[in-house]
């Protein structure tokens, strides 16, 4: 009997050990150990769809797990950021975005999460401007007759974004500004309908990234006024930029950064950090990047504290000014 009683404690205490050993190796469990979704809060063909596929093929390599995309559309990608604030803090759902959705959402859409404490900054990305396009039966040939028509037009001007508040509605308002006329805008999902619409004439202007859009302006399919940066474009050293053509108040551009859910660890968000930056350094996605006319962050501002300290202070620049001309949600 004692010999019964020896042994069962002796299993017992095996059995203990166990449970305890593999809970030590299970917490040790190095991440990731399966696939991550990038949450993409455009539709397919859009700048930040090509970009995320861009950086989610060479993270793949880096974290040695593949990163899925998972586009969601619609309200100014604000479902999607929703989705990417509900997912689990594990470091397997994270996602890709800009101001739009981090900074000026916020002041439109009755959102429910919070932009900065819901979220955890993981890597500053990129910096682009936009390009102002229109559709070839247009007569105007520059920007300086695109906004003269759409003053001496405007009640009947047709002008796409691909959401309210967006980037690309603050480029139709600047132009509104520039033009000293208002005009009803289209909200559309993402950019590419919009584009496709502008493309078949249905549409007037738009002003899409370069990296949706620039194929098709060289293409004849659509025509390019002026990029919003400061500088011209490599892909595309034809077309001047809105100060050029004498419209400097039109400047703008779209940063983007990659984010978690808020809790996530930060041993986790260091080493997707770390495969954002690697990836921006290959010369390969650097590249691409510069073919889509995007400009990346030098090294050092690729860090998640730099990509939290640039959305405070859009937040304190847009604000403001998104609630003193009352623009509201669709």
């Amino acid at each position: 009997m004692r010999q019964m009683k020896r042994l069962g404690g002796r299993l017992a205490i095996a059995a203990l050990v166990a449970v305890s050993l593999g809970s030590i190796a299970g917490a040790a469990e190095p991440y990731p150990t399966r696939p991550i979704t990038m949450v993409v809060p455009y539709p397919a063909a859009g700048l930040f769809d090509v970009l995320a596929r861009v950086l989610a093929e060479h993270m793949r390599g880096t974290l040695g797990q593949s990163v899925v995309i998972e586009n969601i559309g619609g309200a100014s990608g604000s479902i999607a950021t929703g989705r990417l604030a509900r997912a689990a803090a594990d470091g397997y759902t994270i996602g890709i975005g800009s101001g739009d959705q981090f900074v000026i959402n916020a002041a439109i859409y009755p959102l429910q999460y919070d932009v900065v404490k819901d979220f955890e900054p993981v890597a500053l990305v990129m910096n682009g401007p936009l390009i102002i396009v229109g559709k070839t039966a247009l007569p105007a040939k520059n920007l300086k007759e695109l906004v003269a028509w759409l003053k001496a037009n405007h009640s009947t001007v047709s002008f796409a974004h691909n959401g309210v508040g967006g980037t690309l509605h603050l480029c139709g308002l600047a132009l509104q500004k520039a033009a000293d006329a208002s005009w009803p805008f289209i909200p559309y999902r993402g950019a590419a309908p919009a584009l496709q619409d502008v493309i078949g004439g249905r549409v007037d202007v738009l002003c899409p990234s370069p990296a949706s859009s620039l194929a098709m302006v060289h293409g004849g399919m659509i025509r390019g006024y002026a990029i919003t940066g400061g500088t011209r474009l490599a892909a595309a050293p034809e077309i001047p930029t809105v100060e050029e053509a004498g419209f400097p108040d039109v400047q703008i551009s779209v940063w983007g950064g990659v984010f978690a859910p808020k809790g996530t660890p930060s041993d986790v968000v260091g080493k997707v950090n770390a495969a954002v930056v690697e990836a921006l350094a290959d010369p390969a996605v650097r590249k691409k990047f510069a073919e889509l006319g995007q400009d990346i962050f030098p090294r050092d501002r690729q860090t998640a504290e730099a990509l939290g300290a640039l959305q405070k202070a859009e937040i304190a620049k847009w604000w403001p000014i998104i609630k003193a001309a009352n623009v509201k949600a669709e």
